[in-house]
C-alpha cells in the first residue's frame, strides 16, 4: 500500500509539471498575439493580475482560513519581496524582452532557468549536490542534457518534417507605433540586444522566485493564500509602474475581443492556474524538480505552434526532445535514489536510537531488581 501511494504521488507530480509546461507555452503564444495587435506591455500584466487576484484571493480565502498561518510584518515584507520576483521582474522582463526579441528567443532563453536555479538552490543549500555519488551526477547531467536539448531544437533546424503552407507574418502593431513615435526600428542589433538582456532578468527572476518561494511556504504553507498575496503585491508594483510610464487613457480600453481572449488566458491560465499550480509542484518536489521541466515547454511551443501558427517541425526538434527525455529521466532517477537514501537514514538513526534507548530501559529494569 505504501508503494502504492508513493507511485500514486509521483503520477499526481508528473502530471502537475506537464500541464504546467502545458500553460506556459499556450502563455507564449497569446502573448505574442497581444503584442501583434498592440496591447499595451504594462497594461497587458496589470490586467492579467487583477483577473487573477479576483480569482484566487475569494477561494483561498474560504478554502485555507482555519489553516491559514497569521500574518505578521516580517511576512508581509516576504510577500512584496515574492511579488517584485514572480510577478513584477518576472512578467515585465518577459513582454520586454519577447517585444525585442522572438517568441523562439524567448523560449530558448528560458531554459537556462534550470541552470540557474539548480546554482541558487545549491548555495542556499536547498538542494543537496555530491558529485561523487551516482543520484548527485544524475542531476548534474540531467540538467546540463535537458538544457542542450533544448539549446539543439532552437538552433538546429534539420530538415523539415512536414510540408505545410506559408502563413502570412502577422504585423506588430506596437512595434510601428513605437517606429513612427521614437524613429527607430524593432529589428535593429541594439534592441536584439535589450532583448537578451531583458530575457536574462526575467530568467534569474524567475529561479530566484522558485527558489526564495520554497523557503516562504516552509513559514506560510496556505498555497492558495500565498499565490493572492503575491497577485495583490504585484498588481500594487505593476500600478506603481503604469502612474508613470502609462498615462495615456486610450491605452488602457479593450478594443476588441482578441485583446478580451489574450487578456482573459494571462489572468485566468497564464497567473491563476499556473502561478497556483507551480506553488503546489514546488511544495511537493522542490524548485530544481519544477525548474529541470522547463525545457519541456520548448517542445510543446514547437507543436502548438506548428498546429496553429503554421511553424514547420524539423529534425533537429525530435533530436532534442530525445536528449530532453533523457535529462529528464536523470534528474527525476538521481533526485529519487537521494529521497531513498536519506530515509533509509532517517530509519537507521530512529532504530539505533529505539536499540540504544531500549537497552538503557533494560539494564535499569536489572539494576532495579537487585537489593
Amino acid at each position: 500500500m505504501a508503494n502504492l501511494n508513493k507511485y500514486s504521488e509521483k503520477t499526481k507530480l508528473l502530471s502537475g509539471l506537464l500541464a504546467l509546461q502545458l500553460c506556459f507555452a499556450g502563455y507564449h503564444i497569446v502573448s505574442r498575439v497581444a503584442l501583434n495587435i498592440g496591447v499595451s506591455k504594462v497594461v497587458y500584466p496589470v490586467y492579467r493580475n487583477v483577473i487573477a487576484l479576483f480569482l484566487l484571493g475569494p477561494i483561498a480565502y474560504f478554502l485555507e482560513r482555519k489553516e491559514r498561518p497569521p500574518l505578521t510584518f516580517s511576512l508581509l515584507v516576504k510577500f512584496f519581496f515574492l511579488a517584485l520576483l514572480g510577478v513584477t521582474a518576472n512578467q515585465g522582463f518577459y513582454i520586454l524582452g519577447l517585444y525585442y526579441a522572438s517568441p523562439t528567443f524567448a523560449s530558448a532563453m528560458q531554459n537556462s532557468v534550470p541552470g540557474i536555479t539548480f546554482v541558487l538552490a545549491t548555495i542556499l543549500r536547498l538542494e543537496q549536490v555530491n558529485i561523487f555519488s551516482r543520484h548527485g551526477l544524475a542531476k548534474v547531467l540531467g540538467t546540463i542534457a535537458s538544457v542542450g536539448g533544448a539549446t539543439i531544437i532552437t538552433l538546429y533546424k534539420g530538415f523539415p518534417l512536414l510540408q505545410l503552407k506559408e502563413q502570412p507574418q502577422q504585423v506588430n502593431l506596437m512595434a510601428e507605433n513605437e517606429e513612427i513615435k521614437f524613429g527607430i526600428s524593432a529589428n535593429t542589433t541594439e534592441n536584439f540586444t535589450w532583448g537578451c538582456i531583458f530575457l536574462l532578468g526575467h530568467c534569474c527572476s524567475w529561479a530566484g522566485w522558485m527558489v526564495y518561494q520554497a523557503s516562504v511556504l516552509k513559514k506560510y504553507p496556505a498555497k492558495l493564500s500565498l499565490t493572492s498575496y503575491t497577485c495583490f503585491f504585484g498588481l500594487v508594483q505593476f500600478l506603481a509602474i503604469a502612474a508613470f510610464t502609462e498615462t495615456d487613457y486610450e491605452h488602457w480600453k479593450i478594443a476588441s475581443l482578441e485583446e478580451v481572449y489574450t487578456i482573459l488566458y494571462a489572468g485566468i491560465v497564464a497567473s491563476g492556474l499556473v502561478i497556483s499550480l507551480q506553488t503546489w509542484c514546488i511544495a511537493k518536489g522542490g524548485p530544481v524538480c519544477v525548474a529541470v521541466f522547463q525545457p519541456v515547454q520548448t517542445i510543446l511551443v514547437a507543436i502548438m505552434a506548428a498546429m496553429f501558427l503554421g511553424d514547420q517541425l524539423y529534425s533537429g526538434g525530435i533530436l532534442g526532445s530525445i536528449i530532453i527525455t533523457l535529462g529528464l529521466y536523470l534528474v527525476l532517477w538521481g533526485k529519487s535514489k537521494e529521497y531513498i537514501m536519506v530515509n533509509q537514514d532517517s530509519e537507521d538513526q530512529l532504530t539505533k536510537h529505539l536499540i540504544e534507548n531500549g537497552d538503557e530501559a533494560q539494564e535499569d529494569f536489572i539494576t532495579s531488581d537487585i537489593p
